[in-house]
């Protein structure tokens, strides 16, 4: 007899199967299977929960096994599966057949939330465990996938209550509020507001620029004096990207369970009110980490391998305000991930994968004091850095890093004369046509297994981006006078398809092939390419 429970390692998670022996001798509780500290700590807190909640302690020795026994075990979530695996073996309560708990016990007997609970819902499916026990503070997680198939209890109490009517009835017992998630569950319903669009005046190609990485998937640099506008834009691209298909909902809100991002709350009540706190989420992840961050913290590790930054944005957007002051170690790691869409960390173990399909925008000053180009020369905001300090501070991006940077734009000080009186366009408005060219998109590439123009390969492009003579004429000059590697090449040809999928044309004209150009040169008039000297 075993109790199934759950240990978040990487992406996927490890099913434990949790195993208790009684037998004589002096009394204690001994853990093995490379248990770690909060769950060797797990003895004390399991034998005061039991105390507490009514029920005898057995006064023998007991043996607990964790297994796989090789793989090391951590944090509390492991602390009710003992419990009810020592309860089974002193016959206490019914032994469970196909059943996962999970749960982390206080003294006085209460459950306490856990990270994973979607991810354990998900692994527990997939090996065919038909039902799941689980913190009533998790039930709206548990909610999204095992739906009718789960009770959410409070205390250890209710946990022996549900064991006792399953070993009964054959099922767990009826919920005492609202999980179906078409009707009182509301997915989605606490994604903070990222603002609009209008709310920020001018740079309008900067939000042109914006509209096209939001349709596209593309990579955007956006660099600029300080005050510009920058890091406010480039805060409401969720605004304008849609939400997320249902099951890219669910990895989505799967990978923030296994990081423990998700926020945690009781589920609805029957008379239909929405979840307090929970749910899927249904906006694409926006991630800003700190400068200060470590490369483990973005690319994700930890002896306990965890999801990084790059991770939570999955299918969202990963954004790095202040790109230049981040560490060069941790700029140069998003290389491999940007082209694979997937992180593999090593460990002795073995290694593992983490997904990471991620779009990244980059904002940075002009130079390291932010005053290049944000006053007149010999002003008080004139810039004091050499020659050598600028050239220092873009060096940590490196040109590698750049050239899977498909679009680059310029963020210019706003000029108050101009924007008296300027109408904005909403977000409202940019949402729908970048729904639009998403909708292509999806035509597009049915069956392929891609989600957006920035994932083709050369071989897609030969085949989804056809050019009429303009636009071949064009292209051939600015990939001969710009010196663009072949990376540069199929980025302009990605872009391009983009900007007229916006413009609803099923072929590559001059003028997309120009507007692609254009973003590549960090805003250049792209027309001079064919004044260029040879």
């Amino acid at each position: 007899m075993y109790i199934a429970a759950y240990a978040p390692y990487g992406a996927e998670g490890i099913i434990i199967r949790v195993e208790a022996d009684i037998r004589r001798g002096i009394p204690g509780i001994d853990i093995t299977g490379l248990a770690e500290g909060a769950v060797r700590e797990a003895r004390e807190r399991v034998r005061a929960a039991f105390r507490n909640s009514g029920y005898t302690f057995p006064a023998d020795r007991i043996l607990i096994n964790l297994a796989p026994a090789g793989v090391r075990k951590e944090g509390a979530s492991l602390d009710l599966p003992i419990a009810v695996s020592v309860m089974a073996a002193a016959g206490l309560a019914p032994a469970p057949d196909k059943l996962m708990v999970l749960g982390e016990l206080e003294l006085s007997g209460r459950l306490r939330p856990v990270r994973g609970i979607l991810a354990a819902t998900a692994a527990g499916l997939k090996a065919g465990i038909q039902d799941f026990i689980v913190p009533a503070e998790n039930a709206g997680e548990a909610a999204i996938l095992a739906k009718g198939r789960f009770f959410a209890a409070a205390t250890l109490g209710e946990t022996v209550h549900a064991l006792l009517v399953k070993a009964e009835t054959g099922r767990l017992p009826e919920n005492s509020f609202d999980t179906d998630q078409d009707g009182g569950y509301a997915p989605g319903a606490f994604d903070e507001n990222p603002g609009d669009f209008s709310e920020v005046r001018g740079q309008a190609r900067y939000k042109r620029a914006l509209e096209i990485a939001a349709a596209g998937g593309h990579n955007l640099l956006v660099f600029g004096p300080p005050g510009a506008g920058k890091t406010m834009l480039a805060r409401r691209i969720p605004s304008i990207m849609p939400l997320l298909e249902p099951e890219e909902a669910v990895e989505v809100t799967r990978l923030h369970s296994l990081a423990g991002q998700l926020s945690v709350g009781p589920c609805a009540c029957s008379a239909g009110n929405s979840l307090e706190k929970g749910g899927l989420i249904r906006r694409p992840p926006f991630r800003s980490p700190h400068h200060s961050a470590s490369v483990e913290g973005i690319l994700g590790g930890g002896r306990s391998v965890r999801p990084g930054e790059i991770t939570l944005a999955h299918w969202g957007v990963l954004f790095l305000d202040e790109a230049p002051e981040f560490k060069a170690p941790v700029l140069q790691s998003l290389r491999e991930p940007l082209e694979d869409k997937v992180v593999t960390i090593v460990r002795a173990e073995g290694p593992v994968r983490l997904p990471a399909d991620f779009q990244l925008i980059l904002a940075a000053n002009n130079c390291p004091c932010g005053r290049l180009g944000g006053g007149k020369p010999g002003s008080a905001h004139d810039c004091f850095c050499t020659p050598e300090e600028i050239r220092r501070y873009w060096r940590k991006i490196g040109a590698a890093l750049l050239d899977r940077v498909e679009l680059r734009v310029a963020a210019i000080s706003p000029d108050p004369d101009r924007l008296g009186g300027v109408r904005e366009e909403p977000s409202a408005a940019v949402a729908d046509r970048v729904l639009k060219a998403l909708e292509i998109q999806k035509k597009r590439f049915k069956d392929t297994g891609l989600r957006r123009n920035s994932r083709m390969s050369p071989s897609h492009i030969d085949n989804f981006c056809p050019l009429t003579a303009g636009a071949k004429e064009a292209f051939t000059v600015a990939a001969a006078r710009l010196g663009l590697s072949g990376r540069a090449y199929h980025g302009i040809l990605r872009v391009a398809r983009t900007i007229a999928d916006l413009d609803g044309k099923d072929s590559l004209e001059a003028v997309h092939i120009l507007e692609a150009v254009e973003h590549r040169r960090m805003g250049d008039d792209p027309y001079d390419i064919f004044s260029l000297s040879e």
